[in-house]
């Protein structure tokens, strides 16, 4: 198709398809403004014809008839439009669209496409979307005709001038529209292919304005449009993050943009202290994912750079070598617990700056997954065994019930305190005890008895319920087992559910799992337990005006709370007045009304249907997910942010952007919308940052190298 074609199709022919009320709403053209538009391009004509150039169509076209390719079939810039209509109730929403819409928006950012010099052609995925932040300029005053004709073709393209067929419903198409069609209610039929492609396009949105803002930095702020290094070179803290998600969502030139910075900027020979979980989660379980999925899956965003043979074939897997040569030197402590931080230059642990120099627990014992990986991968056992002594030299401390202390000393390996929660710097312990059985096709059943032994303290310490409407929490204990349980639940917690059915099924669905000889009261009574933790911590949504919820609930409870045991049932429903009754269950501190698009409670969503495969886990995320497009959203740049106040409506905006947004949140919406047998749990186990490892055989080279001592009903040790 020559770029000269279009100025052949009649004015008349392009204003009659826009004239349609669902496609001026969904465009914000008016007439007039085509019109001028028309006359522009009348008198370039001739300066366009003299360049010569063709829109030439490459021979090798991906298949997006393929379901992995699906996310790249959609309309030019609808993020742009969307991400604002899908905000509902804003008065801002409807201006907004009238003064930038579709095609202003896209011609916008096909010249920005063409400015970008090291950008891959658009048919590998769209034009960055990225959202115009200042007045659009009259069309005739703007320099480049030739984006505009290029954006007039598509337009005409798209709505069928150049084709024979139905087309979809232009008013299903944008964002915004097909939000309006949520209104059937649960049950109803949804194309939930669809729906995960606006997770795309809510990924895009934050990609595109972080790589326009703040490219290569460490911490990117989308109110204030900046970056910030967390270290002098940078780590690529956001870049190796979400990595793995666009190979998911098969982002192929933002794959390739992100996979060139990596092969010519990212070194970790600095000398500079970082913290060695956060780095291990983030940067190293981020690189091997992006290993793994670009070997198991080539057809994702596939790139020629790590083809079998090709020179940059192994580049995550290098890049993740050299980054654990030197996170492995915070292991060399006297106990073998690892430090809390390391050099990465000197190869040298470093001890906490505060509490006493001890570690914390979570930390210590959230590495497993990552350096046992990377020993398969690499044959190099010392990785196996320096995660691995960690595990023995933390259950040799005998905790009661399984439940440890949220510090630990790496000089001797005792803990430090009492405090015991399943929050911050508690959470991921548990969560590795029974992916670490997993991870190895269960062939380390030690690390599932002392899953079912802290999930007996759990139910028999932590958990509880509220009054009046007896929803089930798990508190805190601060002072330690015999001391008062508190009635805090930090937003972590809500990875429990998920990781509870998690164990309960080994990933398999309930319904699978039921048939199995293995399946007791006891793997019924823990479904039940993860249901009402899920209706729970799908409460703390519903409770806020925004539906986001708080980084920190308190719940009211008795006095002495009610065990375990005690009768309980919470309302099915979540009534939405204001003054119901469920409401006086939660109590939400002016300090704690922060939300930082978290991923536990959609990471548990997805566990969730994926086990049990009820259709409320999807609709709630759906629900979710709506409300972080209508309140988490910049206005001047189209992306997201966290917020430092989610319980007024408009919502106080934090200008941070952290990186589990893309890597975590937008994941588990994406994969809680995809079909059931992209990455299955019984294949893979989720990193605690949601990186994607698969289940392996140990094999010859690797073994369980330590033995539990013999301890009595209350899991201390016998002497």
């Amino acid at each position: 198709m020559n770029v000269r074609d279009p100025f052949n199709l009649h004015r008349r022919s392009a204003l009659s398809i826009l004239k349609s009320t669902a496609t001026r709403t969904a465009i914000g053209v008016t007439e007039r403004a085509v019109e001028v538009g028309f006359q522009a391009i009348e008198k370039s004509k001739q300066a366009v014809e003299d360049l010569d150039m063709s829109f030439t169509v490459p021979k090798n076209v991906p298949s997006f008839a393929n379901p992995q390719r699906v996310v790249e079939d959609r309309i030019w810039g609808n993020s742009a439009v969307t991400s604002r209509a899908g905000a509902g109730t804003r008065a801002t929403s409807a201006s907004a669209h009238t003064n930038a819409g579709i095609l202003a928006g896209v011609q916008g950012r096909v010249g920005g496409f063409f400015d970008n010099k090291h950008a891959l052609p658009m048919y590998k995925d769209k034009p960055y979307a990225y959202p115009l932040s200042q007045r659009i300029k009259p069309v005739w005053r703007k320099k480049r005709f030739l984006g505009f004709v290029l954006v007039l073709f598509s337009l005409l393209y798209y709505f069928g001038a150049f084709q024979k067929g139905s087309q979809t419903d232009t008013a299903e198409r944008p964002l915004w529209g097909w939000l309006k069609q949520d209104s059937a209610g649960r049950g109803a039929k949804f194309d939930w292919n669809r729906r995960r492609d606006m997770v795309v396009d809510a990924f895009t949105l934050s990609w595109d304005a972080y790589e326009r803002y703040a490219w290569g930095y460490d911490e990117y702020h989308p109110v204030s449009k900046k970056g910030k290094q967390m270290i002098a070179k940078g780590l690529g803290w956001i870049i190796v993050d979400a990595l793995d998600t666009m190979i998911l969502m098969n982002l192929t030139s933002r794959v390739s943009h992100a996979r060139e910075w990596m092969a010519t900027s990212l070194t970790y020979d600095q000398d500079q202290d970082v913290n060695t979980f956060e780095t291990t989660i983030r940067m190293l379980g981020g690189l091997l994912s992006a290993h793994y999925l670009s070997n198991e899956y080539p057809t994702l965003a596939p790139l020629a750079d790590d083809d079998p043979g090709a020179a940059g074939e192994d580049l995550y897997l290098e890049k993740a070598k050299d980054l654990a040569d030197r996170l492995v030197a915070a292991f060399d402590s006297p106990s073998g617990v690892p430090y809390a931080s390391v050099n990465l230059a000197k190869f040298e642990g470093i001890p906490a700056h505060d509490e006493g120099g001890a570690s914390s627990t979570a930390e210590a014992t959230s590495l497993q997954l990552e350096f046992k990986y990377l020993a398969k991968l690499t044959g190099e056992k010392y990785f196996w065994d320096k995660a691995e002594k960690v595990m023995q030299v933390v259950d040799d401390n005998g905790a009661q019930d399984g439940l440890l202390p949220i510090y630990i000393y790496a000089t001797d390996g005792k803990f430090r305190g009492q405090n015991i929660r399943l929050g911050s710097r508690g959470d991921s312990y548990y969560e590795y005890l029974i992916k670490q059985y997993l991870q190895t096709s269960k062939q380390e059943p030690i690390y599932l008895e002392m899953w079912d032994e802290a999930l007996r303290g759990v139910r028999k310490h932590l958990v509880t319920y509220t009054e009046p409407s007896r929803f089930t929490i798990v508190g805190e204990k601060p002072s330690g087992l015999s001391g008062k349980l508190s009635p805090k639940m930090d937003h972590l917690v809500c990875f429990l559910p998920g990781t509870i059915a998690l164990g309960a099924t080994k990933g398999l669905t309930e319904a699978d799992a039921r048939k199995l000889p293995t399946w007791t009261e006891k793997e019924e009574a823990d479904m039940k337990l993860a249901r009402e933790l899920m209706h729970t911590c799908w409460g703390m949504y519903k409770w806020t005006a925004t539906g986001l919820a708080a980084e920190i609930t308190y719940f009211n409870i008795a006095d002495p709370p009610l065990p375990e045991s005690a009768p309980h049932q919470a309302p099915a429903e979540f009534d939405e007045d204001p003054a119901a009754e469920w409401r006086k269950d939660y109590d939400v501190h002016s300090n704690d009304v922060h939300n930082l698009q978290r991923p536990e409670t959609v990471e548990s969503l997805f566990y969730m249907w994926r086990i049990t495969e009820d259709i409320k886990y999807r609709e709630w995320g759906w629900e979710m997910f709506k409300s972080f497009l209508k309140y988490a959203e910049v206005e001047e740049n189209g992306d997201f942010t966290s917020l430092s106040n989610a319980n007024i409506i408009p919502p106080v905006l934090r200008d941070n952007m952290e990186s589990f947004w893309l890597a975590e949140t937008l994941k588990y919406f994406y994969l809680l919308f995809s079909p059931n047998d992209l990455l299955p749990l019984d294949k893979v186990v989720f990193n605690t940052e949601a990186h994607a490892f698969p289940i392996f055989q140990m094999g010859q080279l690797f073994s369980t190298g330590w033995e539990r001592k013999p301890r009595d009903t209350e899991g201390k040790i016998i002497a």
